[in-house]
């Protein structure tokens, strides 16, 4: 089998590809940017942008799955740009599926796409879309999961993965957000009550996207349908935190603001960053505040149940590899 990996030079999608050649297939990756890297290890990559259709329809000629990683994140920003990425991106991999006969299309979606900035608790894939959103990243990858899920037919099976939090050596997003803070003392505990978070080991994010690609066919049970991922062991996020900064050697965090207070900084920054306008991102966003001071865990029954997907990774022993990682990137 030859498989297209969107973003496959980034944290999730690289994971994705090295399961793949772990498991005999052939892997080409489509990206902005170059990945010796991935050369290395013998896939075929590809350079492009995914708001070129024709740039999407190269990469996928002669695979017979997708597994639409690439993104653009992110809490701040203008809309159009991250439109542009995940919803004409989307649009233009379901299009390129289509001209190229490629029937299975596994796509990366998160649980931010149904967060209203309320606790969730346990909650499971029946709980709807929000009204509306407070950042543009939720708001276009929910527009771009719902194309998703509207393109199964009998031809194409689609299937969307909604992994929360995904962390681990190699990430380049959550674990450098949180020790960048850290590191300058800009980090604040957000409220004191404790709040249950999912996390996602990357290795098993991985393998759950392998095993939704293994089973879905057309007409299956899976197919047209969203899943929660995540390790099924929910922590309270500041011990996830206190736990990352302990394995980087750096502080524990004493301080903390009130939600509301958070909020209001959030609020104020984003009108600031707006209209001034300012460079950069703001330290926190209204968005950012409710994710920071809510619980957030998901029921994975289903993924369990429908994709045969178990976590394997302890946070004990994630939180080792973490530390050993950090080490060694000091230590060059």
């Amino acid at each position: 089998m030859k498989a297209l990996v969107t973003g496959g030079g980034g944290f999730l999608g690289g994971a994705i590809v090295r399961g793949l050649l772990r498991d005999g297939h052939r892997v080409r990756s489509f990206s902005r940017g170059p990945y010796p890297s991935l050369e290395k290890l013998g896939v075929e990559v590809l350079q492009g942008d995914l708001a070129e259709a024709a740039n999407v329809r190269e990469a996928c000629c002669d695979c017979q799955v997708v597994f639409h990683v690439a993104a653009k994140a992110g809490v701040w920003g203008r809309y159009r740009d991250f439109h542009k990425v995940n919803v004409t991106g989307t649009e233009n991999v379901i299009a390129a599926c289509r001209q190229e006969g490629i029937s299975r299309l596994v796509y990366t979606s998160s649980p931010g796409v149904i967060f209203a900035g309320q606790d969730m608790e346990g909650v499971d894939e029946r709980v709807p879309y929000p009204a509306t959103y407070k950042a543009s990243y939720p708001q276009t990858k929910a527009a771009a999961e719902q194309l998703i899920l509207k393109a199964n037919d009998a031809t194409l099976s689609t299937v969307a993965l909604r992994p929360h939090l995904i962390w681990g050596p190699g990430d380049t997003h959550l674990i450098p957000g949180i020790l960048e803070r850290g590191r300058t003392g800009k980090l604040r505990k957000i409220g004191n009550t404790p709040k249950l978070v999912d996390f996602t080991y990357v290795d098993d994010a991985a393998a759950a996207h392998l095993l939704a690609a293994k089973h879905l066919l057309p007409g299956s049970s899976i197919s047209g349908r969203v899943f929660f991922i995540s390790q099924g062991r929910p922590m309270p996020l500041w011990d996830f935190i206190g736990r990352v900064m302990e394995a980087a050697d750096l502080p524990a965090i004493t301080s903390s603001v009130s939600p509301w207070l958070a909020y209001a900084a959030g609020w104020l920054s984003e009108g600031l960053y707006r209209f001034l306008p300012l460079k950069g991102e703001p330290r926190i966003t209204r968005f950012l505040a409710e994710e920071l001071s809510t619980a957030h865990w998901f029921d994975i029954s289903a993924a369990r149940r429908e994709l045969g997907y178990e976590p394997q990774m302890s946070m004990e022993e994630g939180f080792r590899r973490l530390r050993e990682w950090l080490h060694h990137q000091d230590t060059g």
